[in-house]
This record gives C-alpha cells, structure tokens and sequence, in this order.
C-alpha cells in the first residue's frame, strides 16, 4: 500500500514555514509517498505545491461540504463538512503526520495524532509544547529541517 503523510500546518503561516512546507511536498512526493492536509491556504497550499511540483499526489480533506476555496494544486478534494472535525480525518489518514508551524488549529491536529498514538508525530517549527516539569512533551520528534522530518517518520530507513 501507498504511504500516506499527513501535513498539517496554519493557513496563515511564516514564510519560513511556508518554504519548509514546500520542500516536505516535494521530498514527499519524490519518495512516492500521498500528501494528505488540510486543502486551503498557507502551509497546506505549500506543501500541495511542492508535492505537485514533483509529479505527486495530494488529498485535500476539506472543512467546507463544498469545494470553493479549494486549493488548486490537490489530485483529490474530499468536501466534509464537518468543520474542524475533519482535522481527526486528516491525522487519522496518515502513516505519519508532519506538522510544520503553528497555530490553535494545528495545535488540535498534534493533539488528535498523540492521542491516536499510532503514528510518528514530527514537528518541524512552530510551538514547544511543555510538561509540568517545563520539558518538551515526550513522543513529539522535534526536527529543523524538511530532511530531517522524513526521517524522524522512520518510514525511509534507507535514505
């Protein structure tokens, strides 16, 4: 079966997260894996362009129950309207889920991956979330590069 990553990111988002987004699309779809995200603006357009740019597939499962506002560089947009909802849809269709930046919305999706706890959750920017303690929150692979967040996945042991 194809792998599946999910990418997950603010749709209003850095420039840096923007150009990180980009370069996870296209290392992704180089190694033939299916971008999965959030289907709009910001970190979602990016990494769907950068998957694009290579040749690779993109999901987009959309909070809208129509396909306005859809980002054009998505293979298959899948309209739910279930609000926010879609962000467990989203995590939960991932062998992995890449979030890069951060945001109230992305902060839900890290969330729903943890709780799951069935998939590598990687972070590439945005937030630290801490433990009582003030320490990073354990599973959560913190990396700082596009590179560095396809293998921390462990989906590619030989790249």
């Amino acid at each position: 079966m194809t792998i599946q990553i999910a990418v997950c990111g603010p749709r209003d988002c850095t420039g840096e997260d923007e150009s990180n987004a980009r370069e996870i699309g296209r290392l992704l779809a180089e190694r033939g894996a299916v971008v999965i995200c959030g289907g709009y603006t910001g970190v979602m357009a990016a990494v769907a362009s950068g998957a694009r740019s290579a040749g690779g597939t993109v999901v987009g499962i959309l909070s809208r129950a129509d396909r306005e506002h859809a980002n054009p560089d998505l293979s298959i947009v899948i309209p739910t309207g279930v609000g926010e909802a879609r962000n467990n849809i989203i995590v939960n269709s991932g062998d992995a889920v890449i979030v890069v930046g951060g945001s109230w919305g992305t902060l839900s999706e890290l969330a729903l991956a943890m709780r799951h706890g069935r998939a590598p959750v990687v972070q590439l920017g945005g937030w630290r979330l801490l433990d009582r303690a003030g320490h990073p929150v354990a599973g959560v692979r913190y990396v700082s590069s596009p590179e560095e967040a396809l293998a921390a996945t462990g989906l590619w042991p030989d790249h």
